[in-house]
């Protein structure tokens, strides 16, 4: 058994295998998630486990170079983006595409983890970057 990090297996499986620029979606509860891409659903009822929570733990495992977020989380989810740039910084978020758009580019992510999140537009899209040492 592992002593620390992450250790849901499939989590841990999907961060291990990323290379430079791959992706991974963080979603709330309501995000549809294509055909074809790996869902790792940790849903248990709504709020549980919340989008923070899950974010905060992946976010101590993998290095992220770039967060995508639709555009229209500055009026649906002004919270959450504070979040957002408060953790990753102004100059690491992407919000130039529209939640269409968004849901749109999830067909490409590595997997889908879908958390418990019960409010709007707490959907974000990790860019991996590369960790030399």
């Amino acid at each position: 058994m592992k002593r620390n990090g992450i250790l849901n297996s499939h989590i841990s499986k999907i961060l291990s295998d990323l290379g430079h620029t791959d992706q991974i979606a963080i979603a709330d509860a309501g995000l549809p998630v294509p055909d074809g891409v790996l869902k790792i659903d940790l849903a248990l009822q709504l709020g549980t486990p919340s989008f923070r929570e899950v974010l905060d733990v992946i976010a101590e495992d993998m290095v992220i170079e770039r967060v995508i977020v639709a555009s229209e989380i500055h009026e649906g989810n002004p919270q959450t983006l504070a979040f957002l740039k408060d953790k990753f910084g102004s100059e690491t978020m992407d919000d130039s595409l529209n939640h269409e758009q968004f849901k749109a580019l999830t067909r490409q992510v590595k997997a889908v983890i879908r958390t418990g999140e019960a409010t709007p537009y707490a959907n974000c899209i990790l860019q991996s970057g590369v960790h030399f040492g």
